[in-house]
């Protein structure tokens, strides 16, 4: 695996560039897209349904992917490791930005090739 470059973050705003960094392969957006819905269209289900044997499938879809994704393309670690919150922030942040279709400025803003 490659070396890490995690600093300390003060604020998300400072964070979320690092985040970017993180996830400059298209294949681990994508990865991290699926995860991010996907564990959402569970979450949802899980509280509408009350049936918590659903909780195991939440996790699994929404880290499973996101960790391929790191593991395999980026080969870095999860920044959940470190900044859990704000990396769950993030995830939501990305997906926001490419369904309003200003992922690929903040990305090259962020200093990722896209």
């Amino acid at each position: 695996m490659a070396k890490e470059n995690f600093r300390k973050y003060n604020t998300y705003s400072d964070f979320f560039p690092f985040y970017l960094s993180e996830h400059s392969k298209r294949s681990t957006r994508m990865l991290h897209y699926s995860g991010t819905i996907g564990y959402q269209l569970l979450f949802w289900v899980l509280i509408f349904s009350q049936n918590y044997l659903f909780l195991p499938l939440v996790l699994f879809a929404g880290y499973g992917p996101a960790w391929i994704g790191h593991f395999f393309y980026e080969k870095n670690k999860p920044a959940t490791f470190t900044y859990p919150l704000w990396s769950l922030i993030g995830d939501h942040h990305m997906v926001f930005l490419l369904l309003t279709g200003r992922l690929k400025r903040e990305l090259k803003n962020a200093g990722v090739k896209v």
